[in-house]
């Protein structure tokens, strides 16, 4: 009598272990170059599931199940995809607005859920939504759940790849993306009417009441974003503030305020069944609280327009509510499980996104670390304590995805979740039910809420600029990863554990550069994918340069900030010794004023310090300097060019730089025409083996046969935009180098590259980042 049956015992266990099971399999897949035939995912899925059935095969089973149904998931999302060969084609297409449209100052952006699309009159299958962005004058009735007829031009989803980079083809790849592209001028774009009702539709009209009735624009913003997830109103600068505190998370609606609202939901239940307690007598308190607390979660999950880590963390509630409904007990590491279950039968590609390894980490530690504490000392001890286990147990996977960490993250937690919890998201909830019964009281309620949301940000704001507030490392490797999760289970292991503090020292592998820094007498040439633009770092043992910066857009859209920095702090440049802008133009000096302000201590040249943002000094023909037992030499624009007409300003303005050791040569040429070439050609001479930045992105005004003749550079490199508009590199410059027997690659194809130039031997090409980081998703 008493002694529980060990099968009934063991039977969380095998739910959590089952679920890991499942996960590994669908893991296992995001690490394949490419995917498995369809034939294979079916003969795995039928082995899986006659295994499942087997005791002790059953773990085995779940791998193979997870993997098959990740994989053929994986496969119906990719061939979803807009056909190679269609690529660039103009298309007529009829389909509902299916976000918020973001208007910026260039252009509005906004999804599109295909409903028909024709190709010279002929209907074509394109199943899913497309990312577009309409350019020049936008109708201002483009709306959300607004039905349209448009001339489209469309592509494949395909994004920068770069060390440290954002992967926006796994985010496609993740929302259903099947196409990009943009609204083409023709008159037969038109409105025809409304979806009818859309939740889109009512968060517009909820944020433009909000933003009626809250002066502040800023802090209209911010309820906007805690009230119905929309963050259009922040820009590149709050978004900075809520990465150096650690708070991304709690600014739009998020699986944590859904979260907040099943709690509200379960506390109205428990204060009626207080005020009436015969209603206990017609219904168990704890049955009538998971519905309600379900209910009140999936209402509020509406306003964040269904987002996936919303519907995450739906799953999980529902499933924790199922578990009370039917009287069952489950753990919470069952109601995990279960709740991961869920989430990958319905959506296994999930997997591949940040939030949701951040989140089911963050809980699962929560869960198997922190003890719940009795009275408001035990509240206040499990808050602090838990702030502190989620900023260490998630610092590797932060670091991982995000390239950087907050070392004040906890503080700032501690301070932000308090407030938004039980003070900011009420309030937003009760403004937005005032909205929607009682519009005259809504002021009432959002105008408070405006004031604490202010004085949060503006505590946020100052916390930003503490040390540590933007911590970067390297590119962290996957042992490192798996070494500090490790360390961060162990150092939370219950007391009586001997020496849990020896756990920090399994995060040291984090700090270990991900490769060490050249010789002395060599460098490393890295061109960063900034689509059609330029940015080189070049490294040597103990300084580094960079050349250009890319692009920033009027949209704000900042490759500097996007692309450049990203791959200098994944590649460990804690400091940048010189920044070179080659010239004006802004594809090449759009992002420097992003560098210039992370690394203020650099060196500044231009060849147009007119024409930057930045104050720098003139690019000369002359300069030179010398780091490391490699040479720098500037070798124009030419003095006597400087002060006359003919070069007042554009690409023959351009500062060449010439990186040479006595085994390799790396020529850095701007956008300089065919004119300037002749003067380059003699001034580079003859020497050791020569890489060239090819001029002007492989434009026909440059690289004449002449040029290439003159310099036989070992390996010619093109930075250019994938399917850019102005035909970069132009066929007769392909040709010419082809003809010439020169090695041409490209960044629109390979992704960054990465050239070595060793002490001893020829320069040679040591990684495409595309090769580099093959996976399934990417084109």
């Amino acid at each position: 009598m008493g002694r529980e049956p060990t099968c009934t015992r063991s039977r969380p266990l095998l739910g959590v272990a089952s679920a890991v099971a499942v996960l590994l399999g669908a893991l296992a897949v995001h690490a394949l170059p490419a995917l498995p035939p369809r034939w294979l995912d079916l003969l795995l899925a039928a082995f899986g599931f006659g295994m499942a059935w087997h005791p002790r095969l059953r773990l085995a089973g779940g791998v193979l199940l997870g993997f098959a149904w990740c994989a053929l998931r994986a496969d119906i999302a990719l061939d979803a995809r807009l056909p190679r060969e269609l690529e660039g084609r103009d298309f007529s297409v009829v389909g509902v607005v299916d976000d918020l449209p973001k208007r910026r100052v260039d252009a509005t952006s906004f999804l599109l859920r295909v409903e028909h699309a024709q190709l010279d009159g002929r209907d074509i299958a394109l199943p899913g939504v497309l990312r577009l962005s309409w350019y020049d004058e936008v109708p201002d009735h483009l709306d959300a759940c607004s039905r349209w007829h448009l001339q489209l031009r469309l592509k494949r989803p395909r994004g920068l790849v770069n060390r440290g980079g954002f992967d926006a083809e796994r985010q496609a790849l993740e929302r259903g993306v099947v196409a990009v592209g943009y609204v083409r001028r023709a008159e037969s774009n038109r409105r025809l009417g409304e979806q009818g009702w859309c939740v889109n539709g009512l968060r517009e009209r909820l944020a433009q009441d909000i933003a009626a009735r809250v002066a502040d624009a800023h802090d209209a913003a911010l309820l906007r974003a805690f009230a119905i997830g929309d963050t259009r109103g922040l820009d590149q600068d709050d978004w900075e503030v809520a990465r150096a505190n650690g708070v991304p998370h709690l600014i739009a609606i998020s699986g944590f305020h859904v979260g907040i609202a099943a709690g509200f939901g379960a506390l109205l239940v428990k204060l009626l069944w207080w005020l009436w307690p015969r209603l206990g007598l017609r219904i168990a308190f704890p049955v009538a609280q998971a519905p309600a607390a379900l209910i009140v979660a999936v209402l509020y999950g509406m306003l964040a327009g269904g987002s996936l880590p919303t519907l995450r963390t739906l799953m999980m509630i529902a499933v924790v509510a199922l578990t009370h409904c039917g009287r069952r007990s489950a753990s919470g590491a069952h109601s995990l499980a279960l709740a991961l279950l869920a989430i990958l039968a319905f959506d296994p590609l999930s997997t591949v996104s940040a939030g949701f390894w951040l989140s089911f980490v963050g809980v699962a530690f929560l869960l198997a670390c922190l003890q719940r504490g009795r009275g408001a000392l035990g509240w206040l001890r499990e808050l602090t304590l838990g702030q502190l286990l989620m900023t260490i147990s998630l610092l590797p996977l932060t670091v991982w995805f995000f390239g950087e960490a907050s070392l004040v993250g906890a503080l700032s937690n501690l301070i932000a979740v308090p407030l938004i919890t039980f003070v900011i998201v009420p309030l937003c909830l009760a403004g937005v039910l005032a909205l929607l019964v009682a519009p005259a009281l809504a002021t009432l309620v959002l105008v408070p809420a405006g004031w604490v949301a202010h004085g949060q940000w503006w505590l946020l704001e100052r916390m930003a600029s503490w040390p540590g507030a933007h911590w970067y490392l390297s590119e962290v490797a996957p042992w490192a990863l798996l070494l500090a999760m490790l360390g961060a289970v162990w150092m939370f292991l219950p007391r009586g554990v001997p020496a849990r503090g020896l756990g920090a020292l399994l995060f040291l592998p984090l700090l270990l550069p991900d490769r060490p820094p050249p010789p002395e007498g060599a460098f490393v040439a890295s061109v960063i994918d900034v689509g059609q633009g330029l940015s080189v770092l070049v490294r040597t043992r103990s300084h580094a340069l960079l050349y250009d910066a890319g692009a920033r857009y009027r949209s704000e859209f900042d490759l500097g900030e996007a692309a450049v920095l990203p791959t200098l702090h994944a590649l460990g440049v804690d400091a940048l010794d010189a920044l070179v802008v080659s010239h004006g133009d802004n594809d090449h000096a759009g992002g420097a004023l992003a560098v210039a302000r992370a690394y203020p201590q650099a060196q500044r040249y231009a060849g147009e310090p007119a024409r930057t943002e930045i104050s720098a000094a003139q690019c000369r023909e002359g300069q030179r300097w010398h780091w490391d037992g490699v040479d720098f030499r500037v070798l124009g624009p030419r003095a006597q060019a400087l002060g006359g007409a003919r070069l007042s300003a554009g690409n023959d303005r351009s500062c060449v730089l010439l990186v040479e050791t006595p085994a390799g040569r790396l020529l850095l040429s701007g956008d300089v025409s065919a004119r300037i070439e002749p003067a380059i050609a003699e001034a580079v001479g003859v020497g050791a083996p020569l890489v060239l930045l090819v001029p002007h992105h492989g434009s026909r005004t440059s690289s004449s046969a002449a040029f290439i003749a003159a310099l036989r550079p070992r390996l010619a490199v093109v930075s250019a935009g994938w399917r850019n508009r102005f035909g970069h590199p132009h066929p007769t410059v392909v040709r010419r180098y082809a003809d010439a027997g020169v090695a041409l690659e490209g960044t629109a194809e390979a992704g960054a590259l990465e050239i070595e130039f060793a002490r001893a031997g020829p320069p040679r090409l040591v990684s495409r980042e595309r090769e580099r980081r093959r996976r399934h998703w990417r084109e």
